[in-house]
């Protein structure tokens, strides 16, 4: 599905990303852990376009997307959450689940049934403004947003940073039910390693830009894990 080969990133001088290697498959969930300001918004920066790569290459569904805009990528089926969520605080949510529709052909430009069953709370509220919404209804609202995409790959940056418990349930299970369907790859940003260890089926640890470890959940290593996070 996607496959990011070696890649590095700079922010002028500074190297963001070194020899990133990564794999995302449909129907799995890969969790990307590490301390802040080691890279893990960078990586998923790099692959939606928002920023360059200065070497190595990025793959999707076998095809090479390396030089790719961000909205070449979102038409091709890449779907981002990015930390802080960044709705339109403005536009009420219907309006909100509708920018999703840019990167659609006009046949296809209708909610998904998905969207309201995962998060019922965003169907009850359609018409209320985005900055209205508390900051978890916020985060289910940008999820909602990105799944009216269709995406092929979700990209999720730590989507449960500041929000109260329940929501966080609602969020995994939401992550869950995505990751049965079997049609789509998703890649998420996480500090908690309960939640990553629960919903991951491959671990991944950064630190100073590069992967320290790495694992499928069936050959996981706590303590390696957790040597690799206390780095």
């Amino acid at each position: 599905m996607l496959e990011a080969t070696n890649i590095d990133l700079y922010y002028g001088a500074a190297q963001a990303l070194r020899g990133i290697s990564l794999k995302a498959e449909p129907g799995k969930v890969t969790c990307v852990l590490g301390r802040n300001g080691v890279g893990k918004s960078s990586l998923l920066r790099a692959l939606v376009g928002q920023q360059p790569v200065k070497n190595g290459t990025i793959t999707f569904e076998g095809k090479d997307i390396t030089r790719l805009s961000t909205v070449e990528r979102a038409r091709s089926g890449i779907a981002y959450v990015p930390q802080g969520r960044e709705i339109f605080p403005l536009l009420t949510v219907q309006e909100n689940l509708e920018t999703g529709f840019a990167p659609l052909p006009r046949d296809q430009r209708e909610i998904p049934d998905d969207v309201f069953s995962l998060f019922p709370v965003l169907q009850s509220m359609l018409g209320r403004r985005g900055g209205d919404l508390s900051g978890g209804q916020q985060q289910q609202l940008a999820i909602g947003r990105a799944l009216t995409m269709r995406p092929r790959l979700l990209l999720l940056d730590e989507p449960t940073e500041g929000i109260q418990p329940s929501i966080i349930k609602d969020i995994g299970r939401a992550i869950d039910y995505l990751r049965s369907l079997k049609e789509m790859a998703i890649i998420l940003v996480e500090q908690y390693l309960d939640f990553a260890q629960e919903l991951g089926d491959h671990l991944v640890v950064m630190d100073r830009g590069a992967i320290v470890y790495q694992s499928d959940k069936a050959n996981l290593d706590e303590g390696a894990l957790k040597r690799a996070l206390a780095i």
